[in-house]
C-alpha cells in the first residue's frame, strides 16, 4: 500500500514515474512500473511500495544530494522484473539516467540488483552486482579498473546465486566445485561451466536477461523456507513483499574510483569530521580485510562528503552514516541513515550545533542529553574485550574506572603515589585516618560498607572510582595479600576497577580517557536556564569548592566540618575528645579553633559571594577514636575504651556531642565568624548559613542556636563586624521531620540529610545492609533500587514532604534543600523538584548530572502541565 492508502496500480502514460526529467519513458507497460530514484514521493509512493531503500533514496534526492543513478520496481510489481520486456526497459532507463552504456569501455557501466522491505529487517537476499559483464568483455573492464580480482570476485558471487535460485543448479554441486577452486577468475569459469552443463539454460551474455534472472533469483531466495522462518522469527508476515532496485555500477580506474562507508562525526571529539574507510575497485559486500584506506586519501578530498553528511544531520537530527561510491572523483550516495548507537560525544556536539544553527530549539537540545549520559562523559570507563578475569563484584559506590597496583594501607598508597605509581587502595573498611591515602589513590576497594559508607562518600567527593561491599574480599596485612574467594592477589599486583558497575578485574586494563567536549558546557548552560531547582555542592575544602564551581555549582550546600579533621589533623579532634581534664580540653579547643579558622578563611574566599552552608561537627565517635592499640598512651586508651559505643551511628554525635562538650560548637562558630569577617574585609561576602546537625528535640536546637548567637556576638565585640548569617538545622531523624513545625520556630532553613534519614526511617545500617539485605531484596522484587541511592518516595520522601509542609506553615519563606547523596540522583532530584524544594546539594563531580536532571524535571513538569505537548 502507498502512503495514500491505495494500491500502486498502473499509471497513465503522462503520469509515468519511470520518466525522469528530460527523459522519455520506454515504450509499453514496463516503463510505467519503473520508478527512478527521487520520483516515488512525487507519485504518492511510500516505503510500502518503494521499500526502505527506495524511500531513503527519494529523501536523498529531495535534499539535493548526489545519489547513484538507479530505479525501483515497487513491491507489488517486483515479479515483473523477471520478465524480459521489463528487464530490457530497466536496463535502458538506468543507461539513460547514468549517461553510460553497458559494453562501452570508454565509460563502462554494469548493474547491481538489490531488494528492500518496507522497514529495515534481517534476512534480505544479498545484492547481485556486476550484471552485464560477459566473458568476452571482462578483461577490458579489468584493464579499466587496473585489477582483476575485485571484478571476478563479485561476478563469481552473483553467478553463484543465480545458478542455484534461477537456473536450477544444485547448491551442493556448486559449493563442492568452489571448494577446490582457489582464484576468483577460476571460480567464474567453473561456475559458468556448471551452469552450461547442469542448468536449465546457459548463463546469458545479454544484460537484460541477466537482470531478469537476477530478479528471479532474489525473489526465489526471498520465498525460500529459510527466509520465511526468518520473517516469522521477526514477527513479520510470511508473504511480506519486497521492492527491487536496479542501480548503476559505474566502472572507472582504481585511482579515481571505489566505494566506502563514513560516519559524520569523530567519535573521540564529537566534531563534524567524516570518519570511515575507502576501498578501491568494484564494490563488494565484504571487502577483503585490511584493504580500506582513510577517507583523507579520497581523490578530491572529503569536502563533498562533508557537505552531504552535514545536510543529512540537519535533516535527520542525528549523527549519520552513509555508504558512498566514488567515480571520476565524484561522490554519489548509495544509502544513508541515522546512526543507531552514535558515540555520546557526537550526540552532544550535534545537539549544540543544531541549536546554535537554529535547526533545533535550546530546550530540545537539553532534552536530547540525559543525566546518565552526562555522568558517562564525566568519568573514565574500562575498555573491555570479553577476556578479562573478574575477581569480585561489589557495590558501585563512586563512578569512574582506574587501574593500579594493589596497596593495603594508606601509608603505602602515599609512598607509591609519590613516585607516580597509580595505586588501588584495598581495605576491609576505611576510616578518617585513611583519607590521605584515599586521595592519593587512583581508586578505592573495600570489603564492607555501602554506597553511603565513609569510603563511598569520600571517594565521590574526591572524584575517585570506588567499589564497596565486595563480598568475599579478605585483607591479610601479615602476608601482604588480598583474597577474592579462592583467588589470592599480592600487594603490588595490578587490578582494574569499574565504579560504575562494581566489577574488579585482575591485571591492568585499558581505561578510556574521560573528558566531555566543550559543547557539554554549552548545553548545561542552556539547562541552567530551564531549571527551577538550585544545585549546590557538598565541599569541605577550598580545593573542593573550586572544583565544584568549575562544574557549575551555585554554592556550597554542605561543608562537613568534621572532614577538616581527617588525615594529619585527626589528632586535633582526638585531643578534644580524650582530654583528661577541663584545662586540657580548653587547650585542645584553642588549637582546633585556630586550625578551623584557617580552613574556613580559605573556604569562604573560594566560595565568593555565593551561599555556603557550614555544618558544625557531626560524626560518629568511632570515626575519630583511636583503634585499639593505636592510642598515644595507656590513659588515652582507657578514655577511648570508655567512649566506645555499640551503635555509634545512633550514639554521641552531632548536637548531642556539642551539648555535652559545651565549648565545642562555640569554638567552631567563632572560628567561622572570624574567618568571614576577614574575608569580608577583602570585599568578598559569602551568604553564610550555619547548620546544627542530628537534632531530634526543639530544645536541642534552641540550646545550640544560643551557642552560635553568643559566638557571633563575641566576634562582633572583638572585631566590630556583625556577621550576617542564617541559622538552620539538618532534618536527619524521623522525629525531626515530624516536629518540623516546632523546629522551624528556631531555624531559618532546613537541609534534609537523606543519608541518615533513610537509615533511621528503614532501620537499615548504611554500612552493613547494602550487601547483606538490599541486594537480595532487589533480586526478590521487594525494592527496585537501594534507598541509599534513590530516595524512597513513599517512606522517606513522605517524611520530607510532611516536614516541608509543616515548616512552611510556621515560616512561609523557609529555605529547604537536600544535602544527602540523593541530591545527585536524577529520580530523587525530580522528586525534590516536585516538592518545591529550593536546592539539592551533591558531591562536586555529580553537579553537572544534577544540573541536567533538574532541567529535565522542569521540562517534564511543563509537559505534564500542558498535557504532553511541547
Amino acid at each position: 500500500m502507498s502512503v495514500t492508502g491505495r494500491e500502486a496500480g498502473p499509471l497513465a502514460p503522462s503520469e509515468a514515474p519511470g520518466v525522469p526529467p528530460g527523459a522519455t519513458a520506454p515504450p509499453g507497460a514496463p516503463g510505467r512500473i519503473l520508478v527512478p530514484y527521487g520520483q516515488g514521493r512525487i507519485r504518492g509512493l511510500g516505503a510500502d511500495d518503494l521499500g526502505a531503500h527506495g524511500a531513503a533514496m527519494d529523501r536523498l534526492v529531495s535534499l539535493g544530494l548526489p545519489v547513484v543513478p538507479g530505479l525501483t520496481v515497487p513491491a507489488g510489481a517486483a515479479a515483473s522484473l523477471a520478465e524480459s520486456d521489463t528487464a530490457e526497459a530497466a536496463v535502458a532507463l538506468v543507461e539513460q539516467l547514468s549517461g553510460r552504456r553497458i559494453a562501452d569501455l570508454a565509460r563502462p557501466l554494469l548493474l547491481r540488483l538489490s531488494a528492500s522491505a518496507p522497514t529495515g529487517i534481517a534476512g534480505l537476499p544479498p545484492d547481485l552486482a556486476c550484471l552485464g559483464v560477459t566473458p568476452a568483455g571482462a578483461d577490458g573492464l579489468c584493464a579499466v579498473i587496473g585489477s582483476e580480482d575485485a571484478l571476478y570476485d563479485v561476478w563469481a558471487a552473483t553467478v553463484r546465486v543465480i545458478a542455484e535460485y534461477a537456473l536450477d543448479v544444485p547448491g551442493a554441486l556448486l559449493d563442492d566445485a568452489l571448494l577446490d577452486t582457489p582464484g576468483p577468475r577460476a571460480r567464474v569459469k567453473v561456475l559458468l561451466s556448471l551452469v552450461a552443463e547442469h542448468g536449465s539454460r546457459p548463463f546469458p551474455d545479454d544484460p537484460a536477461q541477466q537482470v531478469a534472472l537476477a530478479a528471479r533469483a532474489l525473489l526465489a531466495r526471498w520465498d525460500s523456507p529459510r527466509a520465511r522462518r526468518s520473517r516469522r522469527a521477526q514477527r513479520l508476515p510470511a508473504d511480506l513483499a519486497v521492492a527491487l532496485h536496479v542501480q548503476a555500477l559505474r566502472i572507472g580506474p582504481a585511482d579515481h574510483s571505489g566505494y566506502g562507508t563514513a560516519v559524520s562525526r569523530d567519535p573521540e571529539t564529537g566534531r563534524l569530521c567524516p570518519q570511515g574507510s575507502f576501498f578501491r575497485g568494484v564494490r563488494r559486500s565484504a571487502p577483503p580485510p585490511h584493504t580500506g584506506e582513510p577517507l583523507d586519501r579520497l581523490a578530491g578530498g572529503t569536502a563533498l562528503l562533508e557537505h552531504c553528511l552535514l545536510t543529512l544531520e540537519r535533516h535527520l537530527g542525528a549523527p549519520v552514516s552513509v555508504d558512498f561510491e566514488l567515480r571520476d572523483d565524484e561522490i554519489s550516495l548509495l544509502s544513508a541513515s541515522a546512526q543507531l548507537r552514535p558515540p555520546l560525544r557526537a550526540s552532544v556536539c550535534l545537539a549544540a550545533d543544531l541549536a546554535r544553527d537554529g535547526a533545533l530549539g535550546r530546550e530540545e537540545a537539553v532534552r536530547r542529553i540525559t543525566p546518565a549520559q552526562v555522568q558517562e562523559l564525566l568519568h573514565p570507563r574500562l575498555r573491555l574485550t570479553g577476556g578479562e578475569e573478574l575477581l569480585v563484584k561489589g557495590l558501585p559506590a563512586a563512578p569512574g574506572a582506574a587501574s593500579g597496583a594493589v596497596v593495603l594501607s594508606s601509608e603505602r598508597a602515599l609512598e607509591l603515589a609519590a613516585d607516580g605509581t597509580p595505586v588501588v587502595l584495598v581495605a576491609a573498611e576505611t576510616t578518617p585516618a585513611d583519607v590521605p591515602g584515599m586521595l592519593a589513590s587512583a581508586a578505592v576497594l573495600t570489603g564492607s560498607g555501602g554506597i553511603a559508607s565513609h569510603a563511598a562518600v569520600v571517594a565521590r567527593g574526591a572524584g575517585k572510582p570506588a567499589v564497596c561491599g565486595a563480598e568475599g574480599l579478605r585483607v591479610d596485612l601479615a602476608t601482604g595479600t588480598v583474597r577474592f574467594g579462592e583467588r589470592v592477589v599480592r600487594e603490588g599486583a595490578p587490578v582494574s576497577l569499574d565504579g560504575r558497575t562494581g566489577a574488579v578485574y585482575a591485571g591492568r586494563l585499558d581505561v578510556g580517557v574521560a573528558g566531555p567536549p566543550p559543547e557539554l558546557s554549552t548545553v548545561l548552560a542552556w539547562a541552567d536556564g530551564v531549571r527551577r531547582l538550585g544545585v549546590r555542592a557538598n565541599a569541605d575544602t577550598a580545593a573542593e569548592v573550586e572544583t565544584a564551581l568549575a562544574l557549575g555549582a551555585e554554592g556550597v550546600g554542605l561543608c562537613r566540618t568534621e572532614h577538616q579533621f581527617l588525615g594529619e589533623r585527626l589528632p586535633l579532634i582526638r585531643r578534644v575528645l580524650l582530654a583528661a581534664d577541663p584545662a586540657a580540653r580548653a587547650e585542645a579547643l584553642v588549637a582546633l579553633e585556630r586550625a578551623q579558622y584557617e580552613d574556613f578563611r580559605a573556604l569562604l574566599a573560594a566560595v565568593g559571594g555565593r551561599p555556603v552552608t557550614v555544618r558544625l561537627l557531626d560524626a560518629p565517635l568511632h570515626e575519630f577514636l583511636p583503634a585499639p592499640g593505636e592510642a598515644l598512651d595507656a590513659a588515652d586508651a582507657l578514655r577511648a575504651d570508655a567512649l566506645r559505643e555499640a551503635n555509634p551511628m545512633l550514639g554521641l554525635r552531632g548536637v548531642r556531642l556539642a551539648l555535652l562538650h559545651e565549648r565545642l560548637y562555640p569554638a567552631q562558630a567563632e572560628a567561622l565568624f572570624a574567618a568571614w569577617a576577614d574575608v569580608a574585609a577583602t570585599g568578598v561576602r559569602p551568604e553564610l548559613e550555619v547548620m546544627i546537625p542530628l537534632v531530634s528535640l526543639p530544645e536541642e536546637l534552641a540550646a545550640a542556636a544560643e551557642y552560635v548567637r553568643d559566638a557571633a556576638a563575641a566576634v562582633a565585640a572583638r572585631t566590630g563586624v556583625e556577621v550576617p548569617y542564617r541559622l538552620g538545622t539538618m532534618i536527619e531523624t524521623p522525629r525531626a521531620a515530624l516536629l518540623a513545625g516546632e523546629l522551624a520556630e528556631h531555624a531559618e532553613f532546613f537541609s534534609f540529610g537523606t543519608n541518615d534519614l533513610t537509615q533511621l526511617t528503614y532501620g537499615f545500617s548504611r554500612d552493613d545492609v547494602e550487601r547483606q539485605v538490599l541486594a537480595p531484596y532487589q533480586e526478590r522484587g521487594f525494592l527496585t533500587a537501594s534507598p541509599f541511592a534513590r530516595l524512597d518516595p513513599h517512606g522517606v520522601g513522605a517524611l520530607v514532604a510532611l516536614a516541608a509542609e509543616r515548616a512552611r506553615e510556621v515560616r512561609p519563606g523557609i529555605k529547604l534543600g537536600v544535602c544527602g547523596e540523593h541530591g545527585g540522583d536524577p529520580e530523587s532530584i525530580a522528586f525534590c523538584d516536585r516538592l518545591g524544594l529550593d536546592y539539592v546539594s551533591c558531591s562536586a563531580h555529580r553537579v553537572p548530572v544534577a544540573r541536567m536532571a533538574a532541567a529535565h524535571s522542569a521540562l517534564d513538569e511543563r509537559d505534564d502541565t500542558s498535557g504532553g505537548t511541547r
